[in-house]
């Protein structure tokens, strides 16, 4: 019988050594070592999907047989979509994100829709008593939800093999420990090798397997980098803890595109869908007011309005000050010294404050154009036109330059009763007819987007 063989590597350079450094030799870096197992015990017990793996021998790519899976329905339309029309039979999806942010809760609300799966929630980090309190104001829908409290990977192994589920919800991937490694629960050496043993599991028994992942003060997923290369699909929960909307999107994924987004509503019930993202991010006023202006913005395949809000007023301390949220800060200062230079607009002397509805982040090139509107808008006291709304780029010499997917923005603003959009004239002759009801107001420079959202030049 042989026994479990283990050695030091450094993460950084992967140097070996048989016993832990505090610094490596080879790199220099320091606190980098980590156990790992190089030889496992021969009569370690296996599970039954170890044995029903086979040995496998290298054939001609043209040999091999395609088969057409039929895609797993969840039972939640935003996430079906962000994993590209459902969860493939036997992937393996990492969900991260931010504590608080709604993870556990959206994994227990696919558990418990009425999808027809049977579900083995796996948790490390709640008790039954305390999934039961928040399935209970979920709402249970499927009677075939089993919730499993461990954290031992063999012990999960094995009451997965004896219930046969066809969904495995692992919360999270940094509890979950083995017996074969002797660190902690959390270390790099054990998410490895649990992350891998989950995803062996995964492709050998067609079972699909979502494991959930913390996330560093960085952003990133916590543990070793290896962890989002194991899997099939990362998804990243994105949002504000003070806001009620969240953001899922697709990071990585081997069975589709990574273009798409799905957006929630954090509610006392638990996430609720938002298939119009529109319908939260704009705001009907009884009267028109300066300084808002209205974005055709897309996110992947989905196109939705948003309101841009601007406030610009005389800068009280000498120094004029920029602030922004949801807008890349550095890009604000590129377009308030577009103004200055191509318009004539003296920003030097104002402050200037920008605000996204709703609280989102938005990255998108697209949207920079309403960002100029609306501070336009807000430096001359004027209202934006009614019906008016804006998709293009702005280039540093004060070029207006298509934005990408224009048609799908066209559409979605046609879609919500404007009546007209103001596009670069680089799509004059490009864009086919645009929908009934809505006209395309075409500018090639920054300095006629006064007269395009007011009807008039300002004085």
């Amino acid at each position: 019988m042989a026994k479990v063989k283990k050695a030091f590597f450094c993460r950084e350079c992967g140097n070996e050594s048989p016993k832990w450094m505090g610094r490596c030799p080879a790199c220099g870096q320091w606190n980098s070592f980590t156990e790992e197992i190089i030889q496992k015990e021969t009569s370690s017990p296996t599970t039954s999907f170890q044995s029903r793996s086979a040995a496998s021998a290298p054939i001609p790519v043209s040999n091999v047989q395609r088969h057409e899976h039929k895609r797993i329905d969840l039972g939640n339309t935003e996430m079906n979509r962000v994993l590209g029309g459902g969860m493939v039979p036997g992937s393996l999806v990492l969900l991260g994100g931010e504590p608080g942010i709604g993870k556990s809760t959206l994994s227990l609300q696919i558990a418990l829709l009425p999808n027809g799966l049977k579900t083995l929630y796996v948790s490390g980090e709640e008790s039954a008593e305390q999934i039961k309190m928040r399935a209970d104001r979920i709402g249970i829908g499927n009677e075939e939800c089993l919730i499993y409290c461990e954290t031992k990977l063999e012990s999960i192994l094995t009451q997965i093999d004896e219930t046969a589920p066809d969904l495995v919800i692992i919360d999270s991937i940094q509890t979950i420990y083995s017996d074969l490694l002797d660190s902690t629960p959390g270390s790099v050496s054990q998410v490895r090798e649990c992350a891998a043993t989950l995803l062996k599991f995964a492709k050998t028994s067609g079972t699909s397997v979502i494991i959930i992942g913390h996330i560093t003060k960085e952003g990133a997923i916590a543990g070793p980098k290896i962890l989002e290369h194991i899997v099939d699909v990362v998804l990243q929960f994105e949002g504000d803890n003070n806001n009620i909307y969240r953001i899922l999107r697709g990071n990585k994924n081997r069975f589709g595109a990574t273009y798409e987004i799905g957006v929630f509503e954090m509610r006392g019930d638990g996430l609720r869908s938002v298939d119009n993202p529109s319908e939260i991010l704009l705001t009907h006023y009884d009267e028109p007011l300066s300084g808002i202006a209205v974005g055709a913005a897309a996110d992947g395949l989905r196109s939705y309005l948003i309101e841009t809000q601007a406030l610009v007023c005389n800068a009280a301390y000498g120094t004029a000050q920029r602030s922004s949220t949801g807008y890349d800060l550095k890009r604000l200062n590129m377009m308030i010294a577009v103004l200055e230079k191509r318009v004539g607009m003296k920003m030097y002397a104002k402050d200037v404050f920008l605000n996204f509805a709703g609280g989102f982040k938005i990255s998108d090139t697209g949207l920079d154009l309403a960002v100029v509107s609306a501070i336009v808008s807000s430096y001359f006291d004027r209202p934006i036109a009614d019906g008016v709304c804006c998709a293009a780029e702005i280039g540093l010499s004060g070029e207006i330059r298509p934005a990408p997917r224009s048609e799908q923005r066209i559409s979605e603003a046609a879609r919500l009763g404007f009546r007209s959009i103001i596009v670069s004239g680089y799509l004059r002759k490009t864009l086919p007819k645009p929908p009934k009801g809505i006209d395309l107001i075409y500018i090639n420079r920054i300095e006629e987007l006064p007269r395009a959202i007011f009807g008039t030049t300002p004085e």
